[in-house]
């Protein structure tokens, strides 16, 4: 099982999702920024290095929100999902077919990982208009 961390960035009361390429095994689902942890990194860590990777920001990660295991056909994952604050830089999708802000009432009409979906659960007790 490999551990991978999550980014929920808010903004103005919407949350970050991104849209996984065609060639990816989970292509074509939505989720929240992230990637695998490395050796020796802290989720916090791998969280600021992927944000700085995948969107090209620089982010503060905040609060731990939950954590996810699922086992997929190609992989098994813990997930573990925190709250984040964008710093600076331009947002871009440099790894995903698309990105978008969206209202958290609305993360259930787009078609996410099963293992994103017990975050999607959590948001609405710590966003706020």
């Amino acid at each position: 099982m490999i551990t991978v961390a999550a980014a929920i960035l808010e903004r103005e009361g919407k949350i970050l999702i991104a849209k996984r390429k065609k060639d990816d095994p989970l292509k074509g689902k939505w989720e929240f920024p992230g990637g695998k942890v490395e050796p020796n990194e802290t989720p916090q860590e791998c969280l600021i290095r992927e944000l700085e990777e995948e969107l090209g920001i620089k982010a503060e990660i905040k609060n731990f929100v939950c954590s996810s295991q699922y086992k997929y056909p190609h992989i098994s994952i813990n997930l573990l999902a925190y709250t984040a604050e964008y710093l600076s830089g331009e947002l871009h999708a440099k790894e995903h077919e698309e990105i978008k802000w969206v209202k958290p009432e609305d993360l259930k009409l787009y078609d996410f990982p099963a293992a994103d979906k017990p975050i999607i659960e959590k948001i609405p007790t710590f966003i706020h208009d």
